[in-house]
């Protein structure tokens, strides 16, 4: 589509709001699978996502059917027995407002599910299900090439929302989760992934189950006056 083929109706702005403001992360799945022509045309349409100097720095890869149960299957059981590497740093550590947010989000999500405070076994199931991807029919793994790095991250990361506004534009859910990042020697084991792709975070899709208590979780959104600062030339 060229942009002289582009066009933008009034009521499309209305349309994107919507989909804003359902997508949410989805922790809980139906098991039927996504149509193959609605796989290609997300993934198509999270292709047009803007990239530094167009250099598209990005690379998935998607299990689905065997591929997915043999990760399923995996990740756990090496998680528990302590095989883990990742190819980006993380230490979940955040301060001041960072952690608050961190913590009521979480308290949000164990609220919904019915898991008390102090149900440290409940809250350690809740956290593996992240390994067996909320029983979601899909995963996309997100690589960088080698040597990109933080700006290319970046990049990746407006192809992922753009990915998920797509999948929730037609009634799927998605999950992002830094915790498939884990285990990066038996995704690219299981998935046949070349070691120069480096493994950044993964995101579970499908069919949102709706009688799940986890997918009525929403989180807040700080105010906009927090979030920018609008600054204007000074008056003469």
């Amino acid at each position: 589509m060229t942009a002289a083929e582009t066009h933008i109706e009034a009521s499309d702005s209305a349309a994107f709001a919507r989909i804003v403001q359902a997508r949410r992360s989805i922790r809980a799945f139906l098991p039927e699978p996504v149509a193959p022509e609605i796989l290609e045309a997300v993934f198509a349409e999270a292709a047009r996502a803007p990239s530094n100097c167009n250099t598209q720095p990005w690379a998935v890869h998607v299990a689905s059917g065997a591929a997915i149960e043999a990760l399923r299957q995996r990740l756990p059981a090496d998680f528990m027995a302590g095989k883990m590497r990742m190819d980006f740093p993380y230490d979940g550590k955040y301060e001041g407002v960072y952690r608050e947010r961190q913590h009521a989000a979480a308290r949000a999500l164990y609220d919904a599910m019915g898991i008390a405070r102090e149900d440290k076994a409940g809250r350690h199931d809740a956290f593996m299900r992240n390994l067996t991807f909320f029983d979601a029919p899909h995963v996309a793994f997100l690589f960088l090439p080698e040597p990109f790095g933080l700006r290319e991250a970046c990049d990746l990361g407006m192809f992922a929302q753009t990915l998920m506004l797509g999948m929730t534009a037609r009634g799927l859910g998605s999950c992002p989760q830094t915790a498939l990042s884990f285990q990066v020697d038996q995704v690219r084991e299981i998935l046949g992934v070349d070691p120069s792709l480096k493994l950044l975070f993964g995101i579970s899709f499908g069919y949102p189950d709706p009688a799940a208590g986890a997918n009525a979780c929403v989180t807040e959104r700080m105010p906009l006056g927090n979030l920018v600062s609008f600054h204007q030339a000074p008056s003469a």
